[in-house]
């Protein structure tokens, strides 16, 4: 047994999860959490626009990386991976940020791939699910990118990544609060047009089972679920319909930001930006119905960060 930290740091959120990590005789892993924790630190703050990574959003991931780190030498951490994405890939001055993480962590962190990043993002969100739900289409819907991926089993059999997520898309077209109907339907356009790029290379039609992960997706989980807090174990693994996802669309899209703020689960970071998120999703959704058949999604709490951590051992 392992005791390991994963640190995933994308383009709204930084997260840390500490696990001790045993392999199996037949060669597969068993995570235990030991520590999970999130912060939204929005590194991707204004990287579509000027191709840069933002002084204060390198500070603000600088400083929650310095308590993770305290939190992983109280924890007696061994080992440890941090992997950067879609915002870092972007990014004309990603040396700074690299140079900053490797001086605080003590070891560099790796720009991904969008194909590794898939990759990861299904270990992690198929290791609590039967393989006989299988084939299944995990989708990762981030801040700056959304990645999708087809397999069964441990095996990945197609994936896809492209540049729209819940950060990237308000930041492009939604200006307006409430969000402008013209603002939701050039983003919408957006996004099939992506989706439906993406579907042409994955093939969608096998999918059996639907998951979806990262914060939009549970978010809107627990909303649907009408809780009055966010509660990760009522979120993991529960199941949405596309009606669910249409009609909390909806009702996000007509809320003030100060209406959103007030909603029990939303987390303060991700109030600027769920109605980029949900337009995503229910754009999936719609296509995914119409390819596949597909009329309902679970939700995972287990994604990429869980998926880093089975790489360690």
């Amino acid at each position: 047994m392992s005791r390991v930290a994963a640190i995933d740091c994308g383009t709204n959120s930084i997260r840390l999860l500490v696990a001790d990590v045993t392999k199996r005789d037949d060669g597969t892993a068993w995570l235990r959490d030991v520590h999970r924790e999130m912060k939204i630190v929005r590194l991707g703050q204004g990287v579509d626009a000027t191709g840069r990574l933002h002084p204060d959003a390198i500070e603000r991931t600088r400083r929650a990386l310095v308590e993770y780190v305290a939190i992983m030498r109280r924890k007696g951490v061994e080992t440890a991976r941090m992997v950067a994405t879609s915002a870092t890939r972007d990014a004309s001055n990603r040396d700074d940020f690299f140079g900053m993480t490797e001086q605080v962590l003590g070891v560099p962190a790796e720009v991904i791939s969008g194909d590794e990043e898939a990759r990861l993002s299904y270990l992690g969100a198929v290791a609590d699910l039967d393989p006989d739900e299988g084939p299944f289409l995990v989708t990762d819907l981030g801040g700056g990118s959304t990645e999708f991926v087809l397999g069964s089993g441990t095996e990945v059999e197609a994936a896809r990544s492209m540049d729209i997520g819940c950060v990237r898309l308000t930041e492009r077209f939604i200006h307006s609060d409430p969000p402008a109907k013209g603002e939701i339907e050039q983003a919408e356009a957006f996004a099939r047009e992506s989706i439906a790029q993406a579907f042409n290379v994955v093939p969608v039609e096998k999918t059996k089972t639907w998951i979806g992960v990262a914060g939009t997706v549970t978010t809107l989980s627990a909303l649907v679920q009408g809780l009055d807090v966010y509660n990760s174990e009522e979120i993991h693994l529960s199941r949405i319909t596309l009606d669910n996802v249409r009609e909390i669309t909806e009702r996000i899209l007509a809320m003030t930001h100060d209406d959103r703020a007030s909603l029990g689960p939303m987390h303060p970071g991700r109030v600027d930006v769920i109605c980029g998120g949900a337009v995503v999703l229910r754009a999936i959704a719609e296509e995914l119905s119409n390819r596949a058949g597909i009329g309902a999604l679970v939700c995972s709490e287990h994604d990429i960060l869980d998926g880093i951590a089975f790489s360690l051992v």
